[in-house]
């Protein structure tokens, strides 16, 4: 099927998701359940999800993909966390409770902007529990937006203070620790504009292209010139997200 037979498909059909929520260990999870389940019950496992919900299920090319191949979407509301061992350990409780549900012990993860370090930073410390990763406009470097615009909340999550992290960054920075996702074969796919001057192109997914890259990783990258850090189209309506979407979820 072409991307324009796809996309024809995907915007006459109706979302029909509906919503369970649940606690894990005092924090809400949520998963949109599809109709008819695939064989292995995949799912898509979504951040950032916050008080709101999942909110990639408010976008209904992605919404509707899902529900025709049969994979359900999930997310768990941890608030403001940026991948510190700690949160990234709480987040096992979550994936242990989808798969004790029956759901694939394989996700496929999708981080939007900070929703990104939170899934890159749970799966370079789990790349045998990840069947693939997206993101869109994705944050992967410690060093860029969560140290110079989310100073508070980022060391907050480390328990760190900001000398104490820089020292220790490589330790816990996704673009230096992929060479297990790489040796996985996990694939990976991203979107992002060029012009982004929230969660730059080149100090985030550019850098995490490289160094998969150089690494054996297979990733690929969509740019969208000229567009920055925004909800429209060409980062909610993306024919390649969803043609890697089907292809790994299958």
């Amino acid at each position: 099927m072409s991307l324009r037979t796809l996309l024809a498909t995907l915007l006459s059909t109706v979302s029909l998701f509906a919503a369970e929520t649940f606690v894990v260990d005092g924090h809400k999870a949520v998963i949109h359940p599809a109709t008819t389940p695939a064989d292995g019950k995949p799912w898509l496992w979504y951040a950032p999800t916050l008080s709101g919900g999942v909110s990639i299920i408010q976008h209904k090319l992605y919404a509707d993909a899902c529900q025709k191949a049969g994979i359900a979407i999930a997310g768990y509301d941890l608030g403001e966390v940026r991948g510190a061992p700690k949160s990234a350990a709480q987040f096992t409780k979550f994936y242990d409770e989808m798969v004790k549900r029956g759901y694939s012990p394989k996700p496929i993860l999708l981080g939007q902007s900070r929703g990104g370090m939170m899934t890159l930073t749970w799966a370079f410390r789990n790349p045998d529990k990840v069947k693939a990763w997206i993101g869109i406009y994705p944050v992967c470097n410690l060093a860029s937006w969560p140290l110079k615009n989310s100073k508070v909340q980022t060391l907050a999550d480390f328990e760190m203070t900001e000398s104490e992290l820089t020292f220790r960054l490589k330790e816990f920075n996704p673009i230096d620790n992929l060479a297990k996702l790489a040796a996985a074969k996990v694939p990976m796919f991203a979107v992002h504009g060029d012009t982004d001057v929230v969660v730059p192109y080149k100090d985030n997914t550019l850098l995490l292209k490289e160094r998969y890259e150089a690494l054996g990783g297979k990733i690929t990258v969509k740019i969208i010139p000229g567009e920055g850090h925004k909800v429209g189209p060409s980062f909610f309506e993306c024919p390649e997200l969803i043609e890697f979407l089907l292809n790994e979820g299958k």
